[in-house]
Formats: C-alpha cells, structure tokens, sequence
C-alpha cells in the first residue's frame, strides 16, 4: 500500500511541478513529461526508503 501512495503522491507533485514551470516558461503543459518525472521521482523515494536512509535499531 505504501509503494501506491508513494506513486499517487509522485503524480500529483510532478503534475504541480510541471504545471508552474510550463506556466513559467509558455511552453505548452505536456502529460508525458509529467508522468516520467513523476516515475524518477517514485523509484528515488523508493530506493532512498528502502536502502539508503535506514533507521537504527536501539
């Protein structure tokens, strides 16, 4: 369940990010580029989560 939120939440940011900055440039809002962000944000988020950052153990 978390690996589906981790991807809801990818989307939604990404769709956000890519919005402003087409907004910003006036260029055209294209969904594809928003969807690949959103794919290399969810797999950092998962390897960072998974591997990288883990927590001590006491």
């Amino acid at each position: 369940m978390r690996f589906i939120w981790t991807l809801i939440w990818a989307l939604l940011i990404s769709g956000v990010i890519s919005y402003v900055l087409t907004s910003m440039g006036g260029t055209d809002f294209d969904i594809m580029s928003t969807v690949t962000l959103a794919i290399i944000m969810a797999i950092a988020v998962y390897i960072l989560g998974e591997g990288v950052v883990k927590q001590e153990k006491e």
